[in-house]
């Protein structure tokens, strides 16, 4: 399975952009996945994750009640709806597993937020 995220882009304080998660070579079905980011200059850390039927979600404090993720497993799709951004919100996103695989991190998708 190769898994690509993307959506990323420009966008201002208070705005809202939504990620997507593709994989192809496979299947989705019953694989958590999660979304994680890495800042400039930070590490990368968990933003979300998702249970294999969409019906466990775990969020980061940081995100918790701003973003939403959801799946759609006959797409072999995974959101990541991002409301009120902030500057710290910066960063490459990347989807994986959860826990994540090696393999499987691509090369994310930029996510800007500046005014």
């Amino acid at each position: 399975v190769q898994l690509q995220a993307s959506g990323g882009g420009l966008a201002q304080p208070g705005g809202s952009l939504r990620l997507s998660c593709a994989a192809s070579g496979g299947t989705l079905d019953y694989i958590f996945i999660a979304w994680f980011r890495q800042a400039p200059g930070k590490e990368r850390e968990g933003v979300s994750c998702i249970s294999g039927s969409g019906g466990s979600r775990y969020y980061a404090d940081s995100v918790n009640g701003r973003f939403t993720i959801s799946r759609d497993n006959d797409k072999n799709m995974v959101y990541l709806q991002m409301q009120s951004l902030s500057t710290d919100d910066t960063g490459v996103y990347y989807c994986n597993t959860y826990p994540s695989t090696e393999a499987y991190w691509g090369r994310g998708t930029q996510v800007t937020v500046s005014s």
